[in-house]
């Protein structure tokens, strides 16, 4: 099955009031932003249960079935990743796609006959029940994908369950295009689980931004950008990276999350 999504990367540009003090001028920050929390744990280290997958739709242990359907993926889609790189890919139906959180997950995929796949989960496919829409527990391959699993095939029965793979290298940031010290928005790529939670660090302590489904973090108001971040994962497992400058360009972690 053909189909053809577009997806757009919402432009955003930083929005600050400027007011002139004492023939100075200064930028006011909105007074709105969430209160900082309480300090981090060290590096590496692991928050309580309340951070982990209980009210999530997909979780770690828990096996899935429904159907698995192919498209002409690219790399590219509602996750906003770059085109390219492996095709070993998938898009999500809506409901499970649970507004970005299963962005950069990856998933084991066992066709009718016992063989398995490894996909990352870089799209959303349409919600719906014709050939253009995706029902809950549907996964739709990439064609090469496809192709591995059950070759000349283009839709079949799956099941499917979330896995925590290791991968080359630490996790990876990089801020959205038109980020600046007044509004910015970071993306967490190249992690083994899915990430719940962004914070950046600041001089009260630590700033929670807010997901899009576009799979940005974004602080409005600038608080905390280009500073150090803190990402906490569905388990609660959780890092902290100094030093990251708001760039376009990737920028690499000191580690990688635990495997789950």
């Amino acid at each position: 099955m053909t189909r053809s999504r577009v997806f757009g990367i919402r432009a955003a540009a930083a929005v600050a009031a400027l007011a002139l003090v004492g023939g100075g001028v200064y930028f006011a920050q909105s007074s709105s932003a969430a209160n900082p929390a309480a300090e981090p744990a060290a590096t590496g280290s692991t928050v309580s249960a309340a951070a982990t997958d209980s009210k999530d739709r997909i979780k770690f242990g828990k096996k899935y079935q429904g159907v698995a359907t192919s498209y002409a993926a690219d790399g590219s889609g509602a996750c906003n990743f770059k085109p390219g790189g492996s095709m070993m890919i998938a898009a999500l139906n809506a409901p499970d796609y649970q507004g970005a959180l299963m962005c950069g997950a990856y998933v084991k995929v066992t066709g009718p006959g016992g063989k398995s796949i490894r996909v990352k989960i870089v799209d959303r496919c349409p919600s719906g029940t014709g050939t253009s829409g995706c029902r809950v527990n549907q996964l739709d391959l990439s064609r090469q994908a496809m192709n591995k699993l059950a070759p000349g095939q283009g839709k079949i029965n799956v099941t499917w369950r979330l896995v925590s793979p290791k991968l080359k290298g630490p996790v990876q940031y990089v801020y959205e295009k038109g980020s600046t010290k007044w509004w910015c928005g970071v993306q967490v790529r190249n992690h083994r689980n899915p990430i719940r939670t962004v914070e950046f660090k600041t001089a009260g302590g630590w700033h929670k931004v807010a997901r899009r489904d576009y799979n940005f973090f974004e602080s409005k108001n600038g608080k905390g950008c280009g500073n150090t971040i803190r990402i906490t994962d569905v388990k609660g497992n959780r890092l902290v990276d100094k030093g990251i400058k708001i760039s376009t360009k990737v920028q690499k972690g000191k580690k990688q999350l635990p495997a789950v």
